[in-house]
């Protein structure tokens, strides 16, 4: 997939031309209330990695838009074994895109928020030791830090025994981080899928077949379907697809926690 593939709109209202960075940016927006966006890629026959990554799933245009939802953020919300296994580094923005916050008023980079129930984590990680906003870690009562941790990211304990993922969010938006980006991993998206808390799935279906053997977008407990309506459609010019769904906030009635992954 080369640099530049062109991205067209193509429901609900096609739009005839590549769209461009800020046509993108108004296509996915910042919601006027607290929100929990949802972003994954995923093969056509519904594998999250290729190879044990995600990255074998992502081409140009996907990371065009997983910048854009970056610089649209608050917060970027990522399950600690998430982080471990793609080798997250520091959360940084180019700098148009540090502009185009600070001109909005927000922060000149989103914060990086880390879940954890056992807070296996390594503090010399590029993510948080060369983190340009000093990163939160969700994690509960019981949970003991590693040497290290405390002196490059702040500890927010949220539930006994594991971590209250709806009291993690309402502490999240106390601190001004209302609009939240989760990128997994799937057991993640899953519990909160569970508590209900996901009001935005945005996802990238790449134009291939992973056969069996990888996971789903998402895991762990089973829990009740949830009605998301689909908002848009866009198409690359290489076969990739970008789905946008979401609800309308008036759909949205708190849920309570759900064990985080």
């Amino acid at each position: 997939m080369s640099v530049g593939t062109p991205i067209e709109r193509i429901w609900p209202a096609p739009v005839t031309g590549a769209l461009t960075d800020p046509e993108l940016t108004a296509l996915y927006g910042r919601a006027t209330h607290p929100h929990l966006r949802v972003n994954f890629v995923s093969s056509a026959d519904g594998a999250v990695t290729l190879d044990g990554y995600s990255a074998g799933l992502s081409g140009e245009p996907d990371k065009r838009v997983f910048g854009l939802l970056r610089m649209l953020c608050d917060a970027l919300v990522v399950a600690a074994g998430t982080l471990r296994h793609e080798g997250y580094r520091a959360l940084r923005l180019s700098p148009e895109r540090r502009a185009w916050r600070r001109e909005r008023g927000l922060a000149e980079f989103p914060t990086l928020v880390v879940v954890s129930g056992s807070l296996d984590l390594d503090p010399a990680q590029a993510a948080f030791a060369d983190a340009p906003v000093r990163p939160v870690v969700l994690t509960h009562a019981d949970a003991v830090p590693p040497p290290g941790l405390t002196d490059v990211a702040d500890l927010v304990r949220c539930g006994t025994g594991r971590v209250d993922l709806a009291a993690s969010l309402a502490e999240l938006r106390r601190h001004g981080l209302d609009q939240v980006l989760c990128e997994g991993g799937p057991h993640l998206f899953g519990a909160l899928t569970a508590a209900d808390l996901v009001d935005e799935l945005c996802l990238t279906v790449a134009p291939l077949l992973a056969g069996a053997g990888p996971g789903r977008i998402t895991a762990g407990d089973a829990s009740p379907p949830r009605h998301l309506p689909l908002r848009h459609v866009l198409a690359a010019a290489d076969g990739v697809l970008m789905l946008r769904y979401a609800r309308d906030p008036a759909d949205h009635t708190p849920a309570g926690s759900a064990p985080a992954a």
